[in-house]
C-alpha cells in the first residue's frame, strides 16, 4: 500500500509479490471509485514515495553502496531485488528506536492517527500507518475509532486511506454508532454512502466481475447474477454448494477473500494483455499464473488459493454466484434449506421488496413459514439455556483468565515483532552484500 505510480516493467514484479504486499491497479483501465483515485493521486503528488525510501534520501547512505536503480537497469535482477527490499522487507522506511514495550509505541502512534485524521494531512496519516499505527484502533477515552473521527469531520480521503488499511466501516463506537452514522449526522451524505459501498466492497466486486453491475445499496445490497444457460445442477455442484453452506463464518469469509483476490488477478491479467506489446509477452517474465503465496496463511489455504486459477470461466462464475447467494443468506440470518430443496433462503424481506435492483436467484423460494418455526424453536432453546446471575467468584475467575490470556498475547506480539525485525535486518544485510558484489 505504497500509493506510488509505477511503470509497466515494475508492475510485473509488484504483482508477483501478492496483494498482501502490493495492490496493483491500472490508472486508466481499472475501475476506480472517484474518492479512492483522488486519494492515490494526492499521495503520489505529495511525495508518498519518500516514506518508503526514507533511508535512501539520507546523504550518508550514498557511501554505503545502496542506491535506487536507474531506468536503464534490467528488471531482473536489479529492479526486482530493489522492489522486494523496498516494499516486502521495508528495508528503507524510517524505523523508530527500539523500545522494551512495543505495545506502548503502537498505542501512541494509533492515538496520533486518531487525532490526525480530522485534518487533511494525508501524508502524516500514511506515515503513522507505515510506522505501525492501527487503522481500527479503538480509543479508550474517546470511545471511537479513527474512521469515526474522519467521518464526522467529512475527511473523505482520510476515510479512503483508513479503509484500505483495514478500518471497518461498520465498527460501532462506545454507544453503538458506526462511522456511517457519524457522517450522516454531520451532513456528509456522500461520504456515508461511500462508506456503505466500502462495507460491501467484496460482494460488489464479485457481482461486477460477472455482470458489470453494482447494487445501489438503497434498494438492496446484493446483485446475484444468473448464468445464461442456468446454474450447473450436477450432483457434484450440489455437493459443493452444500459444503460451502456448511462452512463456519470464518472459513466462509476466508474463501470469499481468496476468490476476491483471484478476481483481481484475472482482471489485472485481462488489462495487462490488452495494454502490452504482444511480441514481448513471451520473453518478459511478467505472467502471474496464480495467486502468490502469502506467508501469513497456512499451506493448505495457499494451495487452495492457487488452485482457483485452474477453474474455467463457468466453474469460477458458479463459485462466485454460490458465494454471493450464501453471503446474502448469512447476513440476513436465514437458516439452510431442507436437504431435499435447493433454496438458499426466503425472499429478501426489505422495504420495496417487489422492486429489487438485483437479479433474482434461480432457486429463490419462499420459506418464511419454515424460518418462523425455526426462529421460535431457537428462541425457546435460547430461553431454556439462558444463564443465571453470575457470582463474584465466577467473575474473578474469568477476569483472571482474561488477564492471563492478554499477557500471553502481548508476549507473543513482542516475540513476533522481534523476529520480524531480525528478518528485515538479515534481508537488508543480504541485499547490501549483493549490491556490493555488483
Amino acid at each position: 500500500k505504497a500509493w506510488v505510480l509505477i511503470c509497466d516493467e515494475c508492475c510485473s514484479v509488484h504483482r508477483s509479490l501478492g496483494r498482501h504486499i502490493s495492490i496493483v491497479k491500472h490508472l486508466r483501465h481499472s475501475g476506480w471509485p472517484q474518492a479512492l483515485l483522488q486519494m492515490v493521486q494526492t499521495l503520489a503528488s505529495n511525495g508518498a514515495n519518500s516514506i518508503w525510501e526514507h533511508s535512501l534520501l539520507d546523504p550518508a547512505q550514498v557511501q554505503s553502496g545502496r542506491r535506487k536503480p536507474n531506468p536503464q537497469d534490467k528488471v531482473h535482477p536489479t529492479k526486482s531485488e530493489f522492489i522486494r527490499a523496498k516494499y516486502q522487507m521495508l528495508a528503507f522506511v524510517h524505523k523508530l528506536p527500539c523500545r522494551d514495550d512495543d505495545g506502548v509505541t503502537t498505542k501512541d502512534l494509533s492515538k496520533q492517527l486518531h487525532s490526525s485524521v480530522r485534518t487533511g494531512s494525508l501524508e502524516t496519516c500514511l506515515r503513522l500507518l507505515s510506522l505501525g499505527a492501527q487503522a481500527n484502533f479503538f480509543h479508550p477515552e474517546k470511545g471511537t475509532t479513527p474512521l469515526h473521527v474522519a467521518a464526522k469531520a467529512g475527511q473523505v480521503l482520510q476515510a479512503e486511506l483508513l479503509v484500505v488499511y483495514g478500518a471497518d466501516p461498520g465498527a460501532p463506537d462506545i454507544n453503538g454508532r458506526t462511522p456511517m452514522d457519524y457522517a450522516r449526522q454531520a451532513g456528509h451524505i456522500e461520504l456515508a454512502e461511500r462508506l456503505v459501498e466500502c462495507q460491501y466492497e467484496l460482494t460488489d466486486r464479485l457481482a461486477f466481475y460477472l455482470c458489470g453491475r453494482r447494487p445501489d445499496h438503497k434498494n438492496g445490497h446484493y446483485i446475484i447474477p444468473q448464468m445464461a444457460d442456468s446454474l450447473d445442477l450436477s450432483e457434484l455442484a450440489k455437493a459443493a454448494k452444500k459444503k460451502l453452506q456448511a462452512l463456519n463464518n470464518r472459513l466462509f469469509e476466508e474463501l470469499a477473500m481468496d476468490v476476491y483476490d483471484e478476481v483481481d488477478r484475472r482482471e489485472n491479467d485481462a488489462v495487462w494483455l490488452t495494454t502490452q506489446n504482444h511480441s514481448t509477452l513471451v520473453t518478459e517474465r511478467s505472467a502471474v499464473p496464480f495467486l502468490p503465496v502469502n506467508p501469513e496463511y497456512s499451506a493448505t489455504r495457499n494451495q487452495g488459493r492457487q488452485k482457483l486459477a485452474r477453474f474455467n470461466a463457468r466453474e469460477f462464475a458458479t463459485l462466485i454466484i454460490d458465494i454471493l447467494s450464501d453471503a446474502k443468506r448469512r447476513q440476513q440470518g436465514k437458516g439452510l434449506s431442507s436437504p431435499t430443496g435447493e433454496t438458499l433462503g426466503g425472499k429478501n424481506r426489505q422495504i420495496n421488496d417487489d422492486q429489487h435492483d438485483y437479479d433474482s436467484v434461480a432457486s429463490d423460494e419462499d420459506t418464511d413459514s419454515e424460518l418462523t418455526t425455526q426462529n421460535n424453536n431457537n428462541t425457546q432453546r435460547s430461553n431454556h439455556l439462558s444463564d443465571g446471575p453470575i457470582t463474584l467468584q465466577e467473575y474473578l475467575e474469568v477476569k483472571k483468565a482474561l488477564a492471563s490470556s492478554e499477557a500471553k498475547v502481548q508476549q507473543l506480539m513482542k516475540v513476533n515483532n522481534n523476529l520480524s525485525e531480525e528478518l528485515r535486518r538479515l534481508s537488508l544485510k543480504d541485499w547490501n552484500i549483493k549490491s556490493d558484489r555488483r
